[in-house]
């Protein structure tokens, strides 16, 4: 089967538009669409990272409205929340520690009404106090749950598995450089069975043996690849200021902050993703179909045929 193009699950952005951005307009969102299409992301999920409330007043009824534009259909497929329920640990990354929150379902039910239902996958960190509660709040509605920026026990992980949650936000990533060396959440959440590991694949994330060893652990059926694709993804290398810092990309792709060393996020799209891992040959051509396209569509609860069908 020829598949029509990839899904990704995860977009902070594209050609300098930011989601999280105040400065966000519908015209924006859709050019960022159109232009994804162009790399064969034919389909995604808009992420907004944690952000002030101002911004998520603005630009959740804005993806919503968007999504209902004629030539948007089935392109946009709803909204990630990466946040604003995660832990203020060394593993919050780029993620702003001032506008995190507690897990909170009357904060949540906020947001999913500015959205009109259209949020589709939230990620929050299993540790925090109220996320069990959360989990099987936003799971019962339908939406994705997926742990990530956190340090989590194992009991913790699996706690959140029972109550929902199904998956892992960019495993190996959203966690300090330095954890324990057997009791962490990277082991953790590989060894659960339940939990679908999403991972980002464009070579600076995940070295190739942790890839191959998640890939391995998981199985090809339990792998959803990830771009992370931040606002200047598609821009040329050089100086930028995102998510409230100061970053760099170089010539080689690679997206960082130069004080801290960590990634902000990614400047690949999902065919980079994919064609890189390919050369590690850990799969064949058919699983890398599954990882890129139909793992994603299956995660988020969306029959494949809706987009096989368009594409035909």
């Amino acid at each position: 089967m020829i598949i029509p193009g990839y899904v990704d699950l995860q977009v902070n952005g594209h050609i300098g538009i930011d989601f999280s951005s105040i400065d966000l307009t519908k015209d924006k969102i859709i050019s960022a669409t159109r232009e994804l299409r162009k790399q064969e992301t034919i389909a995604f999920l808009p992420t907004i990272v944690t952000s002030p409330m101002d911004v998520y007043e603005k630009n959740l009824p804005l993806i919503a409205e968007a999504m209902e534009e004629k030539d948007m259909e089935n392109a946009i497929l709803g909204i990630h929340l990466e946040g604003p329920f995660l832990s203020d640990c060394e593993a919050k990354g780029v993620h702003n520690p001032d506008w995190m929150l507690m897990p909170d379902k009357d904060h949540f039910d906020k947001l999913y009404n500015l959205a009109g239902g259209k949020i589709k996958m939230i990620t929050i960190s299993a540790e925090l106090p109220g996320a069990e509660s959360l989990c099987k709040y936003a799971s019962g509605l339908g939406i994705t749950v997926s742990l990530g920026h956190q340090m989590a026990t194992e009991t913790e992980i699996y706690a959140l598995a029972g109550a929902g949650a199904t998956s892992l936000t960019h495993l190996g990533n959203g966690i300090p450089h330095l954890i324990p060396r057997h009791h962490n959440p990277l082991i953790a959440g590989m060894a659960n069975d339940d939990l679908t590991a999403m991972i980002i694949t464009d070579s600076f994330h995940l070295p190739p043996s942790l890839i191959k060893t998640i890939i391995r652990t998981k199985g090809p059926e339990n792998i959803v690849v990830v771009s992370d694709a931040s606002p200047v993804a598609g821009l040329s290398p050089g100086n930028y200021f995102l998510f409230g810092i100061d970053t760099v990309l170089e010539e080689s792709g690679l997206l960082h902050n130069p004080k801290t060393g960590y990634l902000a996020g990614s400047s690949y799209t999902m065919k980079q993703c994919i064609e890189y891992l390919k050369t590690l040959n850990l799969l064949s051509d058919r699983e890398l179909q599954e990882v890129g396209f139909f793992n994603p569509l299956r995660l988020i609860n969306i029959n494949p045929e809706i987009l096989l069908a368009k594409a035909e």
